[in-house]
């Protein structure tokens, strides 16, 4: 993908790495990260939810291949996917919080809209 962000990673560490963030996030709603890692999972999640409203078999098994835990595919499908039914995208916001105190890294929470 052209303009992905390195985050720093090998592609496989990378694509763990938000591979579980994206999990984390679909399970709980809501994280704190920095807004690079935040503009990174936005899409991958947003995508997510888009395969729950199409809510066929080859979207359920697309889902899991990407989302690490099993429960939270059944969230996105049965929660998170009706409840944005009638909207077309822009499921996710991103709110700058500041620095982080230890290396300064700009923070962000990323949450569902």
């Amino acid at each position: 993908m052209p303009g992905t962000r390195k985050l720093g990673k090998t592609t496989d560490q990378r694509r763990a790495m938000l591979r579980q963030q994206v999990t984390d996030f679909l399970a709980n709603g809501k994280m704190e990260t920095t807004v690079t890692r935040a503009k990174e999972i936005a899409p991958l999640a947003e995508k997510m939810i888009t395969l729950g409203k199409k809510n066929t078999l080859a979207s359920r098994r697309q889902a899991l291949a990407f989302i690490t835990k099993e429960d939270v595919v059944t969230k996105v499908f049965k929660e998170l996917a009706p409840q944005y039914a009638e909207r077309n995208g822009g499921y996710t916001r991103i709110t700058k919080i500041g620095p982080r105190r230890g290396d300064a890294a700009e923070m962000a929470i990323i949450e569902l809209v």
